[in-house]
């Protein structure tokens, strides 16, 4: 058996759409651009550069190619500093072609959520994120799967959470 395509891969390989769910309010907290921004490092000319992150490169090159790319995001607020993060590099995502939508977590209790962040992809399969306590990945860090109640559990998650969030210009993190 060989080697389970790469997230990248996997996007790549959209026809329609490529729809991510985040639900935590802390990841990988060792990332050096988050450490950077919790000293004070804020607006480095890297954050918009396509070369600097690759992400926002191939999301250009989706969206060119007619994938409709969007990220929502559930946050508790007030809201932790890594979500701030997140927050304050947004915009570039946005300028790429992502369209990112932010929900507080209050407004998220009458839906059925899966357990795990999650992107899905074209509607047909999903990929799942699994991470530590600490919010570092899991050493089992993804799990595929195109088993069709899941996926339909995914789509129809994300497309509750979608119409309740706040585009990523009307948000201010508090």
């Amino acid at each position: 058996m060989g080697a389970e395509p790469t997230l990248e891969q996997r996007l790549r390989s959209c026809q329609r759409s490529a729809v991510h769910l985040e639900m935590r309010d802390s990841y990988m907290r060792s990332d050096p651009r988050f450490i950077a921004w919790q000293n004070g490092v804020r607006d480095d000319p890297a954050e918009s550069d396509p070369a600097q992150r690759p992400w926002l490169r191939l999301v250009a090159e989706l969206v060119a190619q007619g994938v409709e790319v969007r990220r929502a995001r559930i946050v508790s607020e007030p809201v932790s500093d890594y979500i701030r993060f997140e927050h304050h590099l947004t915009a570039p995502n946005v300028e790429a072609g992502e369209q990112v939508r932010w929900l507080p977590r209050r407004r998220v209790s009458g839906l059925a959520l899966p357990g795990n962040d999650y992107w899905l992809f074209d509607g047909t399969s999903a990929l799942f994120h699994h991470f530590a306590g600490d919010g570092e990945l899991a050493p089992d860090d993804e799990e595929f799967t195109d088993d069709p109640a899941v996926v339909k559990l995914c789509a129809d998650a994300f497309e509750a959470v979608w119409p309740l969030a706040v585009d990523h210009a009307g948000y201010t993190p508090h």
